[in-house]
């Protein structure tokens, strides 16, 4: 069973930034890509951004692109989303994720996830 917990939310003013951080626990983290995803009030649940098993490669969503970097540290076993020049339409629920093998999320979406966070509040004052 692998366990993802989120931290690193908060209150932030628009154009401000905040680093989420995702620890992972219960398996070998190499073998899973790990993304991120947010919800917002009213909204369905997106992909944000993810980082690949096996190469490191990542993927982003074009709302976030230029402002949000993925990373991961497989040591620590956490992967990060560095997330800069905040706008009040971040504000949303971020949830971490792990897929066993390849990031989809790009193509598959949230079915495809094999394990979540429990997710963590952002919130960009106007």
């Amino acid at each position: 069973q692998v366990q993802l917990v989120e931290s690193g939310g908060g209150l932030v003013q628009t154009g401000g930034s905040l680093r989420l951080s995702c620890l992972v626990s219960g398996h070998n983290l190499e073998y899973y890509s790990l993304s991120w995803f947010r919800q917002g009030r009213g909204n369905e649940r997106e992909g944000v951004s993810c980082i690949s098993s096996s190469d490191g490669s990542t993927w982003y969503a074009d709302s976030v692109k230029g402002r949000f970097t993925i990373s991961r540290d497989n040591a620590k076993n956490t992967v990060y989303l560095q997330m800069n020049s905040l706008q009040p339409e971040d504000t949303a629920v971020y949830y971490c994720a792990a897929e066993y093998g390849p990031c989809t999320v790009a193509t598959m979406g949230a079915p495809s996830m094999d394990y979540w966070g429990q997710g963590i509040s952002v919130t960009v004052s106007s």
